[in-house]
């Protein structure tokens, strides 16, 4: 996930330099655009393999004796 926040950062560095730089505004957002589709790839890529290891190895169930000796804990 920090790939996903350097890319929000670098959306977010395009948007800032637009403000100061309006000749190149246009570019600089088409750019910002173009890091934030990128980050949300990303986060769609990472939640697609999160489900997929789920589905590929069944979870471990906690018994009763297990969630006694949490909650004694």
């Amino acid at each position: 996930m920090e790939t996903v926040c350097r890319m929000r950062a670098m959306a977010s560095l395009c948007r800032q330099s637009a403000a100061y730089h309006p000749d190149r505004g246009w570019k600089l957002l088409a750019e910002a655009e173009y890091w934030e589709h990128m980050a949300s790839a990303a986060v769609l890529e990472h939640l697609k393999e999160g489900t997929a290891g789920s589905l590929a190895q069944p979870q471990q169930t906690a018994s009763s004796n297990d969630v006694q000796r949490i909650a004694v804990a």
